[in-house]
């Protein structure tokens, strides 16, 4: 049996996110992933700060860029913490952040800290380069 608490179990976990949920839509793999006590430290507006409201955020996600992928370039474990650096690539085909569809292509860079015990997701910190994505889709005021 492997044991799940050795770095590259816990970095397994969060890549299954990363790709599989939030790449993929596997909405059923999230709830296997996300422990039902998880707690998001840094949640998004218009978001809980607890596994219902990451998996709101990830379903918005998805709705409005329709072929939302993420590209993980580095995962690095401290203890039980998951680091990863990744950019998400997109089409803005869905409204996002109150803006209407522009049919643009995206790109956001994102570092994410994510606590992983017994297997699932506990905690969350993140940073996410929603700035450029502005940018990118000519929403910021001139």
């Amino acid at each position: 049996m492997t044991d799940p608490d050795t770095p590259d179990a816990l970095k397994a976990v969060v890549r299954r996110n990363t790709e599989e949920v939030q790449g993929r839509g596997d909405f059923a793999l999230f709830d296997q992933l996300f422990a039902d006590d998880f707690v998001d430290h840094t949640p998004q507006p218009g978001t809980t700060p607890d596994k219902a409201g990451v998996l709101v955020l990830y379903q918005r996600l998805r709705n409005a860029f329709t072929d939302f992928h993420p590209e993980i370039h580095w995962q690095t474990v401290d203890g039980d913490i998951v680091t990863t650096y990744k950019v998400y690539h997109g089409t803005h085909n869905g409204e996002f952040l109150g803006i209407a569809p522009t049919g643009k292509r995206i790109q956001f860079e994102t570092v994410d800290a994510m606590r992983v015990r017994d297997g699932k997701i506990t905690d969350h910190w993140g940073v996410a380069n929603l700035y450029s994505v502005l940018q990118q889709l000519e929403a910021l005021p001139t």
